[in-house]
């Protein structure tokens, strides 16, 4: 193969020069590569179409007013549109209706673009596990509400799914939220988060940006906005920067400027390759007149990334150098940014130290307090129940001499009502006799005039005379004596005495006026030498002689409804009916509570002793008492050891 000319006097040249038209030779190829490149990333730029939503909601109606979220929407606005977006939206305190018209439409924008981002700042909430933005007419008075008033997260997902190149939402809403101080849980359990929860997205090629980590909020700082958007500012406009370097840029930010208080959070599924919101610049390479260009270059993207790892890179490429220096003063630089991270980290934590040695120390003090008090109230405890048993034992002594004084008023009625009983018998002897006298008279005269005579003279000579109310004390002394009246001989002829003398009729078989006490009816009663009316015991209780004595098991019986005590049936937890027996469709009957009728204890609803006259019926509601049953009072006498009559009777 032949040489040609140029080649010729090429390697006929000096070696300075050689390798000075080597350099030009080579910067022109790159140069024309560079073109092509631009070409084809030219043509790319043009082709892709990048749209954003963005979103700030301040001015709240049922909470405070934020101050940042607007501020932050129109700052991130204008980055948006700096980065030379082709479509941006920048809305401000929307309400649920616009919130949702607004993410409609943008789903429809999102349609022809490759890149679609969602930007919101404002509140937001977590409940179960699921993320909502809230809108400005939210109320959410209840947990149920946040399902009616607000817009999930889902829905902005939704909105961005139909890019075909990037879909990104940027969430700002990590703020300490104050509907869910206020809000009522319908439900217990229901889990209200503090901040919001961490989600995953479905969908390839999406990133979710959160302002802090699940579970945390955000801060919204002291200036007009808040670190988060300002970081975001600042790092994602960056040309050919891969997202995921550009959020870790702004998370370090944040923490600087919040103390390393708040930390932002992405979750993604991006892929492999770079994905950046602004393409790089096409670099229009010349001809090389500087054998350091390329160190330069790759000095500068080293710059850009400025993590340790392509500083370290950037030495093992480049040993020696101007470069080299400056890349060993940038890994100096970040050397001693990390220990004075790591200083404030331990100053962090000892002062965290301290704060907890400091509640420690609090909380040993409440608990000394809180045992002193608790000791306290035990001393106070004893000497009130030392107190009650003093008290009690004088209740008894109390009560003790209230028995026996009724003893000795029941005493003295007995000997009242022996007296009365005797002089009722003299009278009726004498009244015999009376009889006896005018019967012989008149058969010794034999004449009717004489026997008119005798029976007007007779009764006012032989018989004494007794006033009505006399008569009616003897009538109801004998009506006691005969067990038809519980109420005191007192001479009142009232409804208690005709009821006691009409049951009496009923079972003695005789037909007596008992709408006033006569000798008709003395004569009658004293001709029952024993118990006429018979005694009728409450529930519980069995008639021995003139009193009800209560009806005591021995162990391991039980007492039945008719008074019998046997043993309960193995595995029987309830009686059942003859109606249940027999398979008919009885209704369930309500227990009717067992009721001690017997003692002196005051019933619920019963009136106190004194208010209802002896031998007056009153009818009461009482708890006492089942469904449909209402207590029945009869009054009694305490003065006259006549106990007050009680029982359970039908409502109808």
């Amino acid at each position: 193969m032949g040489v040609t000319e140029p080649e010729l006097a090429f390697w006929q040249a000096p070696p300075r020069l050689r390798i000075l038209l080597s350099g030009a030779v080579m910067g022109a190829f790159r140069w024309l590569l560079s073109c092509l490149f631009i070409g084809l990333s030219c043509g790319s730029a043009q082709a892709e179409r990048r749209v954003a939503l963005v979103i700030g909601n301040s001015a709240y109606k049922s909470v405070p007013k934020l101050a940042n979220p607007a501020n932050d929407a129109a700052l991130v606005g204008g980055m948006f549109k700096k980065a030379g977006f082709d479509w941006i939206d920048v809305r401000a305190d929307l309400n649920a209706s616009a919130m949702r018209k607004a993410l409609r439409d943008f789903g429809g924008r999102a349609r022809d673009a490759e890149v679609a981002v969602i930007y919101y700042a404002g509140h937001g909430i977590e409940l179960d596990g699921t993320n909502y933005l809230i809108p400005t007419d939210a109320t959410l008075e209840t947990d149920s509400d946040v399902l009616d008033e607000t817009v999930g997260l889902d829905r902005a997902l939704f909105a961005v799914e139909p890019a075909k190149q990037l879909r990104l939402i940027i969430l700002d809403a990590c703020r300490d939220n104050p509907f869910a101080k206020t809000m009522k849980r319908t439900v217990a359990a229901r889990a209200i988060g503090r901040g919001l929860a961490k989600i995953e997205p479905t969908s390839p090629n999406t990133m979710i940006a959160f302002a802090a980590k699940a579970g945390s909020t955000a801060s919204d700082g002291d200036s007009r906005n808040s670190p988060f958007a300002a970081a975001l500012v600042e790092r994602l406009p960056t040309p050919g920067l891969d997202l995921r370097k550009a959020f870790g840029f702004v998370r370090d930010d944040v923490l600087k400027n919040t103390g390393y208080k708040q930390e932002p959070y992405v979750y993604g599924s991006l892929g492999g390759e770079d994905v950046s919101l602004v393409p790089a610049k096409p670099v229009v390479a010349g001809p090389q007149a500087n054998p350091d260009s390329e160190i330069r270059r790759d000095y500068e993207l080293a710059l850009q990334l400025g993590t340790r790892d392509v500083w370290a890179a950037f030495l093992n490429r480049y040993p020696s150098g101007f470069y080299t220096d400056l890349a060993k003063a940038q890994l100096n630089r970040i050397a001693a940014e990390d220990a004075r991270a790591a200083a404030a980290e331990k100053a962090r934590q000892a002062e965290e130290e301290k704060a907890r040695l400091i509640v420690d120390r609090a909380k040993k003090g409440e608990q000394d307090k809180a045992a002193a008090a608790a000791k306290a109230a035990e001393d106070a405890r004893l000497a009130a129940e030392k107190a009650k048993q003093v008290e009690e034992a004088k209740a008894a002594a109390a009560e003790q001499r209230r028995k026996e004084a009724e003893a000795a008023a029941a005493t003295a009625l007995a000997d009242k009502l022996r007296a009365e009983k005797a002089l009722a018998d003299k009278l009726a002897s004498d009244k015999a006799v009376a009889e006896l006298v005018g019967k012989q008279a008149a058969e010794k005269q034999g004449s009717t005039a004489a026997e008119e005579k005798i029976a007007a003279v007779t009764p006012s000579s032989i018989v004494p005379a007794m006033s009505p109310q006399e008569v009616t004390r003897l009538v109801q002394s004998e009506l006691r004596r005969v067990g038809c009246l519980a109420a005191s001989a007192d001479g009142d002829w009232n409804a208690s005495s005709q009821r006691s003398l009409t049951l009496f009729n009923k079972h003695a078989g005789t037909k007596l006026d008992t709408k006033l006490a006569s000798f008709d009816a003395l004569d009658a009663i004293k001709a029952k030498s024993g118990r006429v009316c018979p005694l009728v015991c409450d529930q519980g209780f069995r008639a021995e002689g003139d009193a009800c004595t209560k009806i005591v098991c021995k162990s391991g019986l039980e007492l039945q409804e008719d008074g019998s005590c046997t043993r309960p049936k193995s595995g029987a937890t309830a009686r059942s009916s003859p109606a249940d027996a027999a398979g008919t469709n009885a209704k369930p009957q309500r227990s009717i509570p067992s009721v001690d009728f017997s003692s002196g204890r005051k019933l619920p609803g019963e009136p106190p002793d004194g208010s209802i006259p002896t031998g007056a019926r009153m009818i009461v509601q009482s708890s006492a008492c089942g469904r449909g049953q209402v207590l029945e009072l009869i009054g009694g006498s305490v003065a006259h050891g006549v106990r007050r009559q009680k029982r359970c009777i039908s409502a109808n």
